[in-house]
């Protein structure tokens, strides 16, 4: 088990470079000027020149690259333009949000999903399969910001249940565990928790399908083993391979949650990588896409690594 971790571990560092050498090339060949959010539209050759130097925008490509990963591995990601601030912590704020609003919605999709899922297996064929796979086509295929849209009118300015943005009473970006954020948190969350749930509940209905086909399930009914003895059997065996699905949607979640945050309002990496995006703020931008490269880097090697202790097999193979 350790070397299969030690393992892992060595494959993921040449990804990391990988990542953040695309992040910092697909960055760089963007239109624009980086400094325009910040200068005057009459400023002078000096003053661009100056800020060039200030920012390390007139070195070579490589050399700003070498600088960047080695101040990114000492923990410091820059300065951003439009705010002054440290990209540093802008980025683990906004991480902070946006992990919570994924996390709370990759559960509500694994457990929606596995319960489709499994019904979905287990009744193959019948009204009840369709309609769970019905369900799970849907969301897959509805858009996340009409879906949210459609959420606000309903629950926020029809029925005044829910509010309708922010993370906080009054839009405060400053989290606390208690139900007046835990309300701001739920709209976004099940919007959110829709494809999820429909890709985890198609790929567990399959592995149902085809572990209840297998000739150790006709074993164990020949045994005279309970329902409830097959049904454990079948979650030990459709687990890892769920499991590593989950984890691939937190991840996705944690990077493709732009539209959502920006619908909602909520201050998570989409709705900064929105504004970064549309300030030109390159420390900011660069800075944000890296933290979540790994976070889904490292989130694949934790994925792994459980993988491997629920099927002892993976690390034999």
């Amino acid at each position: 088990m350790l070397s299969f971790l030690l393992r892992r571990i060595v494959y993921t560092l040449p990804i990391m470079l990988g990542v953040a050498l695309v992040c910092f090339a697909l960055v760089h060949l963007a239109p624009g000027d980086p400094l325009v959010s910040i200068l005057p539209p009459d400023a002078s050759q000096e003053l661009q020149a100056k800020l060039m130097e200030i920012y390390g925008f007139n070195r070579p490509y490589p050399e700003q690259f070498a600088r960047w990963v080695w101040r990114a591995l000492h923990g410091d990601l820059g300065t951003s333009i439009a705010s002054g601030r440290p990209v540093s912590t802008e980025v683990m704020t906004a991480v902070s949000n946006t992990l919570r609003l994924a996390i709370f919605a990759t559960m509500i999709g694994f457990i929606f999903g596995c319960l489709f899922g499994f019904v979905a297996g287990y009744f193959q064929n019948s009204w009840i399969d369709k309609a769970a796979s019905l369900t799970s086509v849907l969301g897959v295929s509805v858009p996340h910001y009409w879906l949210g849209m459609v959420l606000v009118i309903i629950f926020s300015s029809t029925l005044m249940w829910l509010p309708p943005s922010g993370a906080g009473p009054g839009g405060s970006a400053d989290w606390h565990w208690n139900w007046e954020h835990m309300k701001h948190l739920i709209l976004p969350a099940v919007t959110m928790s829709v494809i999820p749930m429909g890709i985890i509940a198609r790929t567990v209905r399959a592995l149902v399908a085809d572990i209840l086909a297998q000739e150790f399930i006709v074993g164990l009914r020949a045994k005279g083993m309970t329902n409830v003895g097959i049904f454990m059997h079948v979650v030990k065996n459709a687990a890892p391979t769920a499991l590593a699905v989950m984890g691939l949607q937190l991840g996705y979640l944690l990077g493709g949650s732009i539209l959502i945050e920006t619908v909602f309002s909520w201050p998570g990496t989409g709705f900064l990588l929105n504004a970064a995006i549309f300030q030109r703020d390159l420390p900011l931008l660069q800075g944000t896409i890296l933290v979540l490269a790994m976070f889904f880097v490292v989130l694949n090697l934790i994925v792994d690594v459980i993988q491997t202790l629920l099927d002892p097999r993976i690390a034999r193979s």
